[in-house]
Order: C-alpha cells, then sequence, then structure tokens
C-alpha cells in the first residue's frame, strides 16, 4: 500500500470532511492522524464546537486508520467521550490507532488533542470492512 497516494486519496474522495475542513495528515498500518482548524462556523448556539465537529473528525480518523489496510469500511459502533471544550482557532489532531484487527470489523481507539496537547476527547470505533478494494 502506498500510504502517501492513499492520504491524498482520502482528502480528495471525502466531500463531507472537505467541507468540514478535516485534512488527512498521515496514513501507516492501523494509525492515521487527520486535522481540523476550528473556525467561527463550527459553533453551537452556546459558542462552543458543535459535538458533531469532534465526532467527524475522531471518525475520519479511525476510517483512515482502517484504510489503511487497502479496503473501503463503514463505522458500525462507536463511542466518544467528549472531555474538554476546545475554542474557535484551535487546532484539533486526532490520532487512531488499530487496537482490534480482523477481517471483517476492526476497533480503534482515537484521541484528540489542540495544539498544546491538551486532551479533547476519546473515543473507541469500530468499522467494518466492506470488502472492496481501495484503487489508487
Amino acid at each position: 500500500m502506498e500510504y502517501k497516494e492513499l492520504t491524498h486519496t482520502r482528502n480528495s474522495q471525502n466531500p463531507f470532511g472537505k467541507r468540514l475542513g478535516i485534512q488527512v495528515e498521515e496514513i501507516r498500518p492501523g494509525y492515521a492522524r487527520v486535522t481540523k482548524a476550528l473556525g467561527p462556523e463550527d459553533l453551537n448556539p452556546v459558542g462552543v464546537p458543535h459535538g458533531g465537529v469532534y465526532f467527524s473528525v475522531a471518525d475520519t480518523a479511525a476510517g483512515s486508520a482502517m484504510a489503511s489496510h487497502g479496503y473501503y469500511a463503514v463505522t458500525v459502533n462507536c463511542s466518544y467521550n467528549f472531555l474538554r471544550s476546545a475554542k474557535t482557532g484551535d487546532l484539533l489532531t486526532a490520532e487512531a490507532r488499530e487496537v482490534k484487527p480482523g477481517r471483517t470489523l476492526a476497533v480503534f481507539d482515537v484521541r484528540i488533542t489542540n495544539q498544546e496537547d491538551i486532551l479533547i476527547g476519546t473515543g473507541t470505533f469500530t468499522l467494518y470492512n466492506l470488502g472492496k478494494k481501495i484503487e489508487l
């Protein structure tokens, strides 16, 4: 698997991720790192980033780590812990690490930190391998 090409493919073929400004930075076997700069458009009515932003960043990281095996996959279950709120201008970094590989199901732990390496949230994501090879 050519991971730089896969990273490019993950960024160029994800319209939702593009709209949110989520960028896949690195993919290697069972691992991915993605980033997202928070802007005013990411805020909820309370004035803090919407929970869906954190979840989308974490889900993108887990999906990209699963893609490191060369197949498309979808999330079938997840749990996300909102530990702290970030603020406008923060750079979120999500790192996903595979904790249970499998042919059909795999489990990933995800940690989101800000630019000061402060832990914002954690999650566990279970992904299902669709059996469709990713063409680069």
